[in-house]
């Protein structure tokens, strides 16, 4: 693994509460993409939403605490996370 692998990190989030058809996903790709992370965030059938952001770990974590909280039209219940071996086809960040 070569130091720049090591240094990344990327993570799985599941995101309750709130947090359909409040922007919430659009939201996360801002915050993200200012982070200078890749991944996507997506709807799922539950009514929740799944985040996967990879870059540094102080960017994946920052991420998660903003998620924690939300645009202001979200409520967010709760916020689960692992983390996952970093992927080199993962570029940029987008809403699925």
């Amino acid at each position: 693994m070569s130091e720049t692998q090591a240094a990344r990190v990327r993570l799985r989030l599941h995101v309750r509460g709130r947090v359909q058809g409040v922007w919430f996903r659009g939201w996360t790709c801002e915050q993200a993409r200012a982070l200078g992370l890749a991944g996507f965030a997506k709807n799922l059938h539950d009514g929740s939403v799944e985040v996967v952001a990879q870059g540094t770990r102080g960017a994946t974590q920052a991420l998660v605490e903003a998620c924690r909280k939300g645009p202001p039209s979200a409520r967010v219940d709760a916020v689960t996370f692992a983390e996952e071996a970093p992927d080199d086809a993962l570029a940029g960040f987008r809403i699925l």
